[in-house]
């Protein structure tokens, strides 16, 4: 049992995603028990892991360093002593636990597919990428195709996209460099035809849907070719 911390990670559950594989295992160890009590003291992580207080603050110093882990606040006891510093998972830990926000949109999807006609879902999709296009900022008068597209890319990577641009041959190019359907739109295709409605609202002028991640292509690309040569929003 001298290395009775070693057991207990080596024998804990892998309750974490794909996602935590880059995670050091004690640190994951950290964050699954953090996930399970909510929150916990040093000498409480100290003593489910079987190591020095030292060691765990090491580890914590860096959960907290990766926006994984923060301070919760402090905890008093009943007798004598110091208050002991309490911490708990941030927000951004619950990527390092499964999801299946892929499962539900996917259920959603198909059954809106059963209740509405081809119509109806086209152009509820429609709404939504409409609505999602107002968010942006709104293109200012005589503004370059290049300071426009800086916005979109900006925007677009806010949500999740990924984004950038590059002038090749004297066309525009925007790449998405992530699909934030993964796992949706191999079976739900309108979530392509919905992107591409939004990315219509956003840039003024032709888009056309180049290469799709879903096809295979490490992202999607779209030719734009905008209403004016040199300006947008005139």
């Amino acid at each position: 049992m001298l290395f009775g911390g070693r057991e207990i990670l080596e024998g804990a559950p892998a309750i974490l995603g794909a996602r935590s594989t880059a995670v050091q295992p004690v640190r994951r160890r950290i964050t699954e028990i953090l996930k399970e009590e909510g929150s916990a003291t040093v000498a409480e992580l100290a003593e489910q892991l079987g190591m020095a207080q030292v060691s765990v603050r090491h580890h914590l110093d860096i959960l907290v360093g990766e926006d994984l882990v923060e301070s919760a606040g402090v905890r008093r006891h009943n007798g004598a002593g110091r208050p002991s510093q309490v911490y708990a998972l941030t927000a951004d830990a619950a990527k390092l636990f499964p999801q299946r926000h892929a499962v539900l949109a996917g259920g959603i999807l198909a059954e809106m597919k059963n209740l509405l006609s081809a119509g109806d879902l086209r152009d509820l999709l429609t709404r939504l990428a409409e609505k999602t296009s107002r968010e942006a900022p709104t293109p200012l008068p005589n503004q370059s195709v290049e300071d426009r597209l800086e916005e979109v890319t900006a925007f677009l990577s806010e949500r999740g996209y990924n984004a950038r641009w590059e002038l090749h041959a004297g066309r525009y190019e925007l790449y998405v460099c992530n699909c934030p359907y993964t796992g949706v739109a191999d079976n739900h295709p309108e979530l392509c035809t919905m992107d591409q409605t939004m990315i219509q609202q956003l840039v003024p002028g032709a888009i056309r849907l180049e290469s799709r991640v879903m096809d295979g292509s490490s992202h999607c690309t779209y030719i734009i070719e905008p209403a004016q040569a040199d300006v947008l929003g005139a």
